[in-house]
């Protein structure tokens, strides 16, 4: 006999505080999100004027870059909102799905940028055009590093003060864009030692660097979008199972990613000559301890099943 024991009301310690929930329900993570929004393209303003101004390739490859990420934020931002709307008879696990839409947004920005700065660095490779102000080109590649490195710290910040991992890392992501640009004032400074074919090489680098990117952006999407988790996640979730007072041992377990959000569904082996209210009580602590110590986790269903003799 089986004892379904399942809970899928919200639990009032649930993990509304783990790491990346703190993102869409916080307000600070929304206002960080917005105010670097507006720091990247000020910055990619910027140098799109000095791009006009030089004529350089590889700062024009940057400030591209900068204007696909900071245009990532916008889909993002959307699907943080739909996410919150609650499930309906259509939706029956809500809209967090928006977000790996969102992904895939982000994926072919990023694709774009690549082919776009792969284009127009090649094609100045083969035909050279003069790089002229070189001393306004490299404070131009400083101005791109002191913006992102601004944003790298602000979104680090505020991501580690509400506990969203998705935030810490977006900074992170900004702050290698930083140094992205570093590269186009390696390429202005060349240039000036005389080396022309420095400003287009850099191009490409930074080509290859998007690319880098865009292959790790990629996977990450295509992960999500076929529900893998990171084995280690399920691990720990199987060591919290068994560590539930009357759980004999986990018969199985899957789980999935809802947007920025986990959810599990378990069958537990128990005793088999417990009652069907002991059972239910085991089922309701198992999915009380995977809400509180498997971080990201939303929601868990739990059934419990005869260990055999």
């Amino acid at each position: 006999m089986h004892d379904n024991g399942r809970k899928l009301l919200p639990h009032s310690h649930d993990s509304a505080a783990s790491i990346d929930a703190a993102l869409e329900g916080s307000a600070d993570g929304i206002r960080a999100l917005k105010i670097s929004l507006i720091a990247l393209l000020v910055t990619a303003l910027l140098q799109a004027v000095v791009v006009v101004l030089t004529s350089s390739v590889a700062l024009l490859a940057d400030t591209i870059h900068n204007v696909s990420d900071a245009l990532t934020s916008v889909p993002l931002w959307i699907a943080f909102v739909l996410g919150r709307k609650v499930p309906t008879r259509r939706y029956t696990y809500g809209y967090g799905r928006a977000e790996d839409l969102a992904g895939v947004f982000v994926v072919a920005m990023i694709a774009l940028s690549a082919l776009v700065a792969g284009y127009e660095s090649v094609h100045r490779l083969f035909a050279p055009a003069p790089v002229t102000n070189v001393g306004v080109l490299v404070a131009a590649g400083l101005i791109g590093f002191a913006g992102n490195e601004l944003v790298a710290g602000y979104r680090i910040r505020v991501g580690r003060r509400i506990g969203s991992a998705a935030l810490v890392a977006d900074g992170l992501h900004a702050r290698t864009d930083g140094f992205t640009s570093l590269a186009v004032v390696a390429g202005a400074l060349g240039v000036a030692a005389g080396f022309p074919a420095a400003d287009p090489i850099v191009g490409i680098l930074i080509t290859v660097a998007i690319l880098v990117v865009l292959r790790g952006a990629a996977r990450d999407i295509g992960r999500r979008l076929m529900d893998a988790v990171e084995p280690e996640t399920v691990d720990l979730a199987e060591r919290v199972l068994r560590d539930v007072a009357g759980v004999r041992d986990v018969e199985t377990l899957r789980m999935r990613w809802t947007g920025h959000r986990l959810r599990a569904e378990t069958a537990v082996l128990v005793d088999r000559d417990i009652s069907a209210v002991a059972a239910h009580a085991i089922a309701d602590a198992a999915r009380h301890a995977l809400l509180h110590e498997v971080p990201r986790m939303a929601d868990a269903l739990v059934q419990t099943s005869p260990a055999h003799p």
